[in-house]
């Protein structure tokens, strides 16, 4: 149950990717990929790489996996952003 809390958490923090522009590496794909990435590694590393069960699943279980999420997306949003102005500079021919 926890495993589906941390999916869950990152996916609903996923949603909120719609007021952003779209800089993503891979698109709104890749940062959907990544949210629920992150979500799920942060999650296990805070709980020693164990899955909580049903009973010991609580709401700040799904809390967890917040920073998870939210690195995920700031990771995959920088790298769409550093190889778009790659792309840019080499277009111009600056580089």
């Amino acid at each position: 149950m926890g495993l589906l809390a941390w999916a869950m958490m990152g996916i609903a923090l996923w949603h909120f990717t719609i007021w952003l522009p779209d800089r993503h590496w891979g698109g709104i794909v890749g940062a959907f990929l990544a949210a629920l990435c992150g979500a799920i590694l942060v999650g296990l590393i805070l709980n020693g790489f164990s899955i909580p069960g049903r009973h010991a699943t609580h709401l700040s279980t799904a809390l967890e996996a917040i920073p998870g999420a939210l690195i995920g997306l700031g990771l995959v949003y920088w790298e769409g952003t550093r190889r778009e102005r790659a792309a840019e500079s080499d277009r111009l021919g600056l580089s």
